[in-house]
This record gives structure tokens, sequence and C-alpha cells, in this order.
């Protein structure tokens, strides 16, 4: 079981930036595909970016190429996803996610374990 806690969510203006983090407890995250998804008020949940184990491959969504970056740190049972030049439309809650094996998934189907999600809202 893996249990995933994602902080560093706020209130940022348009234009500015915010780095999320997930922590993870578990004895290690060797192994894991890791994925940021996010989901609007009266939309459906979406896939952001996803990192495999080894931090050799990453994926991103059109919509943040560019902008957000995701990374992580197994020795820390971490990921982060630093967001820059926030843009209205990024407002959501933002949900980490983890699933074991190497395929960079990026659909909520593929991921078995979530965390609580950590809201992030962009003032115009």
């Amino acid at each position: 079981q893996v249990q995933l806690v994602e902080s560093g969510g706020g209130l940022v203006q348009a234009g500015g930036s915010l780095r999320l983090s997930c922590a993870a407890s578990v004895r290690s995250l060797i192994g894991y595909t890791m994925g940021w998804f996010r989901q609007a008020p009266g939309k459906e949940r979406e896939f952001v970016a996803a990192i495999r184990w080894s931090a050799d491959n990453t994926y991103y969504a059109d919509s943040v190429k560019g902008r957000f970056t995701i990374s992580r740190d197994n020795a820390k049972n971490s990921v982060y996803l630093q967001m820059n030049s926030l843009k209205p439309e990024d407002t959501a809650v933002y949900y980490c996610a983890a699933r074991f094996g190497t395929v960079v998934a990026t659909t909520t189907t593929q991921y078995a374990y979530w965390g609580q999600g950590t809201q992030v809202t962009v003032s115009s």
C-alpha cells in the first residue's frame, strides 16, 4: 500500500510559479512511475505529467509542456511538480498518483494509488 500526500498548493497570480510536492509513505519509490493529474470544477480529472522511476523518461500534457517540470527524489520518496508561467486555466485540484511499473502512463485508470489533492488557484 502506498499513501501519497501532496503539498504546496495555493493562490498565485497569473504568470507566477508554484512547486507542488508529493511525499510517499512507502519503503522505496524505485519501480514506481509517478504522475500528476488535475481536476477543475465540473471537469474530468486530466493528465498533467508523469515520470518513470529512473527519471529517464518524462511525459507532459500539451497544455503544460514548456511550463511545468516533473522531477523526483527517490532517496526522499518524493515527487515534485514545478509550475511556471501559471495561467487561470491551470486552476484545479492537483493530484499525485503512483503505479508500479515502467510504463509512463497518462490515464487515471492506470494508476492504483492517489493522494487527496492540493488546490491551486491562479488569479487573472
